[in-house]
């Protein structure tokens, strides 16, 4: 199992120019995998600039959205921001998707779209997608990207019938929630179960979150219950009782998704602070 950080994106009111120095140190210390999470409706740093941060800051390390909401953007645009990052990388991105959730609504800016029948329109966003990266015109005779541009891997992450069906016939994988790791097996299972229903070969690819802080727990605790509580006090509560604050914590979250055959597990830091990538890193590599 391999072993990724997320970057910081996600904290409230983020002194952005910690993120390239972050992604840089992660690299050297070894971490398989630099990941985002984001909200449009909240002050953090958006995914695709945090990957673009990451992408320029790095040669190695993996790039992964866990998960950036698809449906908030016209397809076309987050087509062609995603060849970007990905072609400034070298080919490093994995495209997490999710299409959002009701109490996230607002992160639903752009005209024409809206909260409603997003995942139907994800459905037809991947095709965009893959014709964008394909090199097809889409209006006039100019294709968006670079000849050579690439499809770049998509993975899913959300609860619903409907996702897991998307992952299995589209994807190359799923993104767990960042749920207490002793309460995310069921997920796992069931997009193991769609990936068997829609008679795919292999195995999906599975992504595991945890949330962590050992500096400050507290602050983590806090943070993590403010990126969530748009979910309601109770879900936003439930999420910040994941966090693990300390050395033996954390490896029997390892110890739990190795169990459930996770091919890499994300820690997700719970505060900006850079020295969370070394003591991250002496716990867990």
């Amino acid at each position: 199992m391999q072993i990724g950080i997320g970057l910081p994106n996600q904290v409230r009111d983020l002194h952005a120019p910690v993120l390239p120095k972050w992604a840089a140190r992660a690299e050297e210390l070894g971490f398989a995998a630099l990941a985002t999470n984001g909200r449009i409706a909240y002050p953090g740093v958006m995914d695709t600039v945090a990957l673009a941060a990451a992408a320029g800051a790095t040669s190695r390390i993996g790039l992964i959205s866990t998960v950036l909401l698809g449906p908030v953007w016209p397809a076309a645009l987050l087509a062609k921001e995603a060849a970007g990052i990905d072609g400034v990388s070298g080919g490093r991105l994995t495209l997490g998707l999710g299409v959002g959730t009701p109490e996230r609504a607002d992160d639903f800016v752009a005209a024409g779209h809206g909260h409603r029948d997003r995942g139907r329109r994800l459905d037809a966003d991947i095709e965009t997608y893959r014709q964008v990266w394909q090199g097809k015109p889409l209006n006039g005779d100019n294709p968006a990207v670079p000849a050579g541009t690439r499809e770049i891997p998509l993975l899913f992450g959300a609860f619903a019938p409907a996702a897991y069906a998307r992952m299995a016939r589209v994807g190359q994988g799923y993104i767990g929630p960042a749920i207490p790791s002793r309460m995310a097996a069921g997920a796992f299972e069931q997009a193991r179960a769609a990936w068997k229903r829609a008679d795919r070969t292999g195995a999906p690819r599975l992504v595991a979150v945890s949330y962590f802080a050992f500096g400050d727990p507290d602050t983590g605790c806090a943070n993590v219950h403010d990126y969530y509580s748009s979910l309601g006090a109770q879900n936003a509560t439930a999420m910040a009782s994941g966090i693990e604050s300390t050395v033996d914590a954390l490896r029997d979250t390892m110890k739990i998704y190795a169990d459930l055959g996770i091919d890499e597990l994300i820690f997700n830091p719970a505060t900006a602070d850079i020295n969370e990538v070394d003591r991250l890193a002496e716990a867990v590599l």
